[in-house]
């Protein structure tokens, strides 16, 4: 898919990523890039951009230049990141319709340290 292919819009926890075309089911979305940094140094950034690769890796996605970094998180996602090497693909885990917003699980450690603290706003969890 292209760059092209997303557009960002207004959320409830800032702004997410949604499709401008259908992807079918098992497919590979979006690559979320960044300069690959030791697992010190993300200990010394922190941040909430910091993708981990492995114990001793993560890509520090912060750039705006990494439009997947708007990939918000849910209880009930429709992707899945995939780490393979030293890259972070996104793949769809069913059919996300044109219009959707692209969502992953960012997993428990996150969940509980950034999300579950302030209360967790995806579709499945927020009724407001």
């Amino acid at each position: 898919m292209s760059r092209g292919s997303f557009v960002l819009k207004r959320t409830l926890t800032g702004l997410g990523l949604y499709t401008v075309q259908r992807i079918p089911g098992g497919r590979r979305i979006i690559e979320y890039t960044g300069p690959i940094i030791s697992s010190e140094e993300r200990d010394k950034k922190g941040g909430k951009y910091l993708f981990e690769i492995d114990e001793n890796w993560a890509i520090d996605g912060s750039a705006r230049s990494n439009i997947a970094r708007y990939i918000n998180h849910s209880c009930k996602p429709n992707a899945e990141a995939f780490v393979m090497g030293k890259r972070i693909w996104i793949w769809s885990r069913k059919a996300i319709e044109a219009g959707e917003e692209i969502t992953i699980n960012y997993g428990k450690e996150y969940v509980e340290e950034h999300i579950e603290p302030k209360g967790c706003k995806c579709k499945k969890c927020f009724a407001g």
